[in-house]
C-alpha cells in the first residue's frame, strides 16, 4: 500500500484498508478507514470525498498502515484514533480509561438540568458558585463536560486509577478557562474529597462500573477495556451500592445523585435509593431510549 513516489490516490488506500478490515471480520470496515484517513489528513468530514482524490504522502500512508493493523486486532477504533468526541469536549483516549460512549452524554444533560434547579430553588445564594463532584471520573469526560458547560459549577474529579487521572489532566488543559474551576483527586470514591466538602455538594454524578462479574462483554470490550471500571460485583451493583450510601453524607440538605446504570439495574437501584433515606427518585432514559440515569433526591 505504501508509495514513494506519492502516487497513490486516497481512494485507492480506502479501498485497500477496507479490504483488510473486512478480512479480518470487522462489520464498520468503511466507517473505520473514513475516520482514519480523516485523522492522518487532518481533512474535515465534509472535505473527506474531495481528499479521496488527492495523492497520499508517505508519511500520513505510514501512519494509516499502522493504524489499519491495529483496528484488525480488534482495538477499538477510539483506541487507535487516540482521541474521542464527547458533546462539545475532543478527548484523548487510550487503554488506561473507559471510551466515552453516547449514552453517557444525557448522564451529563441530567447533571446539569439537577444543577440549573438547584441554581433556581436558591435564587441568588446560587450566583456564587455550585460545587459538583464527578467520582470515578476516567477520561474526565463528565466532569469536564460540566464545568465547560455551567460557568457556577467548581467540579471535583476523582478516580482510584492514577493512569485514568493521568488522562483526564491531558484532557483537563484542553478545555481553557473552564480548567481552572476543576480539582481532581486520586482516590475511591469519597475517600479522595477533602472533609470539608461533606454535607456541601450540590450534585453527585458518576458513571460507576455496573458490569456483573460474570456477565459475558464483546471482546472488544472485555479485551481493551480496563476491567476495573467495568466490574462491580454479582450483579452490577456494588459501586452503585456504596454511592447511594455514601452521598447521604456529602450532599447538602437537598442534593441530588445522578449515576449511569445499565437498564435492567434502575429499578433495583430506585427501590435502594428510596428505602436507604432519598425522598425522590427519577429514572432517565437515553437517546436510544433505553433507561440509564437514576436521579435521587434528598428533597423534593
Amino acid at each position: 500500500m505504501v508509495a514513494d513516489d506519492g502516487t497513490i490516490s486516497w481512494a485507492e488506500v480506502a479501498e485497500g484498508g477496507r479490504a483488510r478490515l473486512i478480512a479480518a471480520g470487522s462489520s464498520q470496515a468503511a466507517l473505520d478507514v473514513r475516520r482514519m484517513i480523516e485523522d492522518v489528513t487532518g481533512c474535515e468530514p465534509g472535505e473527506y470525498h474531495a481528499t479521496l482524490e488527492q495523492p497520499a504522502t508517505v508519511r500520513a500512508l505510514t501512519r494509516f498502515d499502522t493504524m489499519v493493523e491495529r483496528r484488525a486486532t480488534g482495538e477499538p477504533l477510539q483506541y487507535v484514533l487516540g482521541r474521542w468526541g464527547f458533546r462539545y469536549l475532543d478527548l484523548l483516549v487510550d487503554r488506561r480509561v473507559l471510551i466515552p460512549r453516547p449514552e453517557t452524554e444525557i448522564v451529563v444533560e441530567v447533571a446539569l438540568a439537577e444543577i440549573a434547579r438547584l441554581i433556581e430553588r436558591h435564587g441568588h445564594d446560587y450566583n456564587r458558585r455550585i460545587t459538583v463532584a464527578d467520582l470515578g471520573t476516567g477520561s474526565g469526560a463528565i466532569a469536564l463536560s460540566l464545568a465547560s458547560e455551567c460557568k457556577l459549577a467548581d467540579v471535583w474529579a476523582t478516580d482510584v486509577s492514577e493512569d485514568a487521572l493521568t488522562v483526564a489532566r491531558a484532557n483537563l488543559a484542553g478545555i481553557g478557562r473552564a480548567a481552572a474551576r476543576v480539582q481532581m483527586r486520586s482516590g475511591s470514591w469519597f475517600a479522595a474529597l477533602p472533609d470539608e466538602l461533606a454535607g456541601q455538594l450540590a450534585v453527585i454524578v458518576s458513571n460507576p462500573p455496573y458490569v456483573a462479574v460474570h456477565e459475558t462483554l464483546p471482546s472488544e470490550v472485555a479485551d481493551w477495556e480496563p476491567e476495573l471500571a467495568l466490574r462491580s460485583g454479582p450483579d452490577g451493583l456494588d459501586a452503585a451500592r456504596h454511592l447511594l450510601q455514601g452521598a447521604l453524607q456529602w450532599l447538602q440538605p437537598d442534593g441530588t445523585l445522578v449515576l449511569e446504570l445499565g437498564a435492567d439495574q434502575l429499578s433495583a437501584a430506585a427501590e435502594l435509593a428510596l428505602g436507604g433515606g432519598y425522598r425522590s427518585v427519577e429514572v432517565k432514559a437515553d437517546l436510544a431510549g433505553r433507561d440509564r440515569a437514576l436521579v435521587a433526591r434528598l428533597a423534593d
